[in-house]
């Protein structure tokens, strides 16, 4: 993976190849399916093995998902074992994970590979390789500003999923979907990728391109874009909240009527729905970083860290700095 001249995978090519995904404790159980499932439907819509793939972990045991279901594995990771594609799948702990002598061997096995890409967290052990400097790439939402603070010479993009040269990078389980169905459209066409497609009753309605979105709205999106266009405005203002009488203007409604579409969908009031949006924001980042309170309660939108102090222990039964200790 030293030039980027190398074929890439994706593109029109039935010869089999080898495919090494690397699966970190923390990881979501969707995020594994959703990379290998695809690939394993491919294989028997083609009558063929065209995807050779393996599942390892870092020392070898069963990686335990974060709804506490072990992945089986055929092994240790061995950075010299030869593989056409290295993916390296995590999730919540994976980017403090790894010592120096496996991410130094990830980066040994993808310039060996073909192509090489981070599932979710994964990313984080991709860039700490060095794999992704001078290229577009993204991670979840959640991790997104930390990571691009973190890797300042990455392109870092919001995107669904990133293919840049022979490094590839997803947002989480659905956008590794995505990105599965692309790679096997484009290497075995579109017939296969419909099969593949409808054996998972999977409607593929997104761009690679599409911003993740922080609130996942679904099918929302098409039954009432007024209350679509207001959550979208509510998660890209969390550090700096929007009142309820400026979200309804710019979705085009009085307040009183965004109050009544909020009351009959979420069963909420708009700054119900706003606040615990933003507390929700700001408990990821107490268990999951290290940032300061007093960074958390500014990138949530909260003038003093005693006013978020006590937001948070209203909504979730403690204070945050005892949330983090236990």
């Amino acid at each position: 993976m030293t030039k980027d001249e190398t074929p890439s995978i994706f593109s029109p090519e039935r010869a089999p190849i080898k495919v090494t995904f690397l699966i970190f404790s923390g990881s979501s159980i969707m995020c594994v399916a959703s990379a290998v499932d695809p690939l394993r439907a491919a294989n028997r819509i083609s009558g063929d093995t065209l995807f050779d793939w393996k599942t390892v972990s870092a020392d070898g045991e069963p990686p335990v998902t974060t709804s506490g279901l072990p992945v089986a594995v055929s092994g240790r990771f061995n950075p010299a074992e030869k593989t056409d594609v290295l993916i390296v799948v995590g999730g919540f702990g994976t980017r403090t994970q790894g010592t120096p002598g496996l991410v130094s061997g990830i980066g040994r096995a993808a310039r060996s590979a073909r192509a090489c890409g981070g599932v979710e967290a994964g990313t984080w052990l991709v860039a700490r390789a060095g794999l992704l400097e001078g290229r577009a790439a993204t991670t979840h939402w959640e991790d997104m500003e930390d990571f691009a603070a973190a890797f300042p010479g990455t392109d870092v993009r919001p995107d669904r999923y990133v293919i840049d040269g022979p490094v590839f990078t997803t947002g989480g389980a659905s956008p590794t979907f995505d990105l599965m169905l692309h790679l096997i459209r484009t290497r075995l066409g579109m017939a296969v990728a419909l099969d593949v497609a409808s054996v998972f009753i999977y409607d593929q309605a997104r761009a690679a391109t599409d911003a993740q979105p922080l609130v996942s709205l679904g099918r929302l999106d098409g039954y009432d874009p007024r209350l679509a266009q207001a959550i979208r405005l509510m998660e890209s203002h969390v550090d700096r909240p929007l009142t309820v009488a400026a979200i309804a203007k710019r979705a085009g409604v009085t307040a009183r009527t965004l109050e009544s579409i909020f009351g009959r969908s979420i069963g909420e009031t708009p700054g119900a729905y706003y606040l615990r949006l933003r507390l929700n924001t700001a408990r990821r980042l107490v268990l999951d970083t290290r940032e300061p309170m007093a960074n958390i309660a500014e990138r949530t939108g909260f003038t003093s860290a005693a006013g978020f102090s006590r937001a948070f222990s209203k909504t979730f039964g403690e204070a945050p700095v005892r949330m983090r200790r236990g």
